[in-house]
């Protein structure tokens, strides 16, 4: 009988990861085909291009609007007021001190979320003791609007920075924690068995093992923490003494300055999006990208 051709023979005793990578490059044009007709297959262009239009669309209903009288006098400012508004308020520096004041708190609220969410996190995920202890306080405390801890924040840290950078610290420390517990509870065993026939001491587990595991899920988590803390910095601010974008909304409203008020509103979402990028840009990164595409 005559023997199999040498490429069937190469094929059955090549190592499993090679099977894995030569059957997901004959597979990738054809995902590549499929994916043509959506985004990923568009020019890179029209990610520019297509918001470009929809935000030119939104301006000129806007515009219209504003034309028609759509709006009770006084309580929607048309777009060139806006525009006026806020060249006077970049011009003067205002706006940029109110938005250094907002990224300074949101600053210190994430981050201290992270360094003290992470860490708690991985010990619930991986201890199903602590896990049944905790879990529920977690889930009752993420469930309460920042706005009810206002009272209690004033009281205990005054008026200023502490008691905003309290609230966004609370707006996100509960549901970084929840995450990264529901990350580390799935990495796989096999992991950890691999670990101990490893010889790995604990810290080298968490590095080596445990947080490469979990990263695609946690820079998921960190990009909408990250836009939930924004969100609240408006309300956080409420309780600032002079400065922020939140602050200049109500300072703003005050002086029924509606221009000021859209403006402060169109920065805050501008400054959402790049941060939102920034970390959408981390999620691309090829350490983190393999967890998506495995």
């Amino acid at each position: 009988m005559a023997n199999p051709p040498t490429t069937w023979r190469t094929d059955r005793t090549a190592h499993p990861a090679t099977l894995r990578r030569r059957g997901a490059s004959r597979t990738q044009p054809s995902q590549a085909r499929r994916c043509g007709s959506g985004v990923t297959g568009q020019h890179p262009s029209l990610r520019v291009v297509l918001p470009l239009v929809v935000g030119l669309a939104v301006l000129a209903a806007w515009w219209a609007a504003c034309g028609v009288g759509a709006f009770p006098p006084g309580t929607v400012p048309p777009p060139d007021r806006v525009a006026a508004a806020f060249l006077q308020e970049l011009g003067s520096g205002r706006l940029v001190v109110h938005a250094v004041a907002s990224l300074y708190r949101v600053a210190w609220g994430f981050v201290g979320a992270v360094i003290t969410a992470v860490p708690l996190g991985l010990v619930i995920g991986r201890s199903p003791t602590i896990r049944v202890a905790l879990l529920p306080w977690i889930n009752f405390f993420r469930s309460l609007s920042p706005i009810a801890w206002v009272p209690f924040a004033i009281v205990w840290f005054g008026l200023g920075d502490p008691p905003a950078i309290f609230l966004i610290f609370l707006a996100t420390f509960f549901q970084l924690a929840l995450a990264t517990a529901g990350a580390a509870a799935a990495v796989p065993e096999v992991y950890y068995r691999v670990a101990e026939d490893m010889a790995l001491a604990p810290r080298e587990v968490v590095f080596q093992v445990t947080l490469p595991a979990i990263l695609p899920q946690l820079v998921t988590a960190l990009r909408v923490a990250i836009g939930v803390a924004w969100m609240v910095v408006v309300a956080a601010e409420m309780i600032a003494r002079d400065s922020g974008l939140g602050y200049l909304i109500l300072d703003a409203r005050a002086g029924l300055r509606m221009d000021l008020v859209a403006v402060s509103m169109i920065t805050i979402g501008a400054i959402g999006i790049g941060l939102d990028v920034v970390f959408a840009r981390l999620a691309n990164q090829d350490r983190v990208r393999w967890g998506f595409e495995r």
